[in-house]
């Protein structure tokens, strides 16, 4: 068990370890969360299908648009964090894909719209569909693992309420049909102490101020509910929506 380890070689191995992309592989076995009922891949796939173009807003490092091949001709992904646009580009230049950092200027371009928790700027997801378009959209509600930042004793990990109600009103304000909207609270459960690191380092939103000195005396709090426990479990906050133009 790797609780059994260390504390310093649990978060020093955390540390160590390159961070770029969506891709959570590290975290195999050290943190498991239980999905939403729903599946956005599954969502998502009958879209493409029907689509001659489709956007991809904050691609990461484009792991989820790859797997959704194959793509429409027209396949656009906007990243603007700069450490993972390469890493895109190396993943997606094979499928023909375009990554660029900005969004696109034009309007009525794409068929779709994808967001998996990235940014859901509703005037130009309007600007941008096609009319008869369809966005779909899982997003990071603002309530996500606030009891872990709770528990650091850092600051809540969003300044403004962000749920399914307030994107919905977002969205129809621009002038989209919202045709589906879900919103869940699953489990998120940590196994070791350096499952935390690796994460809040792979998500600096979350607690921004986040460095392992700086939050020792927390982490080890944590820690030793672990080695107690053999678990730490905080709630993660997903919703999904989907709209036409």
């Amino acid at each position: 068990m790797r609780s059994g380890r260390h504390f310093d070689e649990l978060v020093g191995e955390a540390v160590g370890v390159p961070v770029t992309g969506w891709e959570f592989a590290w975290l195999d076995g050290r943190a498991v969360g239980s999905e939403p009922s729903w599946s956005y891949p599954q969502l998502a796939r009958p879209l493409l299908r029907r689509a001659h173009s489709v956007l991809d807003l904050d691609t990461g490092g484009g792991e989820l648009l790859a797997e959704l091949a194959p793509l429409p001709p027209h396949t656009v992904a906007v990243e603007s964090w700069a450490p993972n646009v390469p890493v895109a580009r190396d993943r997606l230049t094979p499928f023909g894909v375009a990554v660029v950092t900005e969004l696109p200027g034009g309007e009525e371009e794409f068929d779709v719209v994808l967001s998996r928790h990235g940014r859901l700027p509703a005037a130009d997801i309007a600007r941008l569909l096609k009319p008869g378009g369809t966005l779909l959209s899982q997003q990071v509600g603002s309530d996500d693992l606030a009891d872990l930042n709770a528990e650091l004793g850092a600051p809540p990990p969003a300044p403004q309420l962000w749920t399914a109600a307030t994107a919905v009103a977002a969205l129809e304000a621009a002038g989209l049909e919202v045709t589906d909207v879900r919103e869940e609270r699953p489990p998120l459960t940590f196994h070791d102490v350096g499952a935390i690191v690796y994460r809040l380092r792979a998500v600096p939103w979350q607690v921004r101020d986040f460095s392992p000195e700086r939050y020792e005396r927390a982490l080890r709090r944590i820690d030793a509910v672990i080695r107690t426990h053999g678990h730490f479990t905080v709630t993660a906050h997903r919703f999904l929506v989907q709209a036409s133009r």
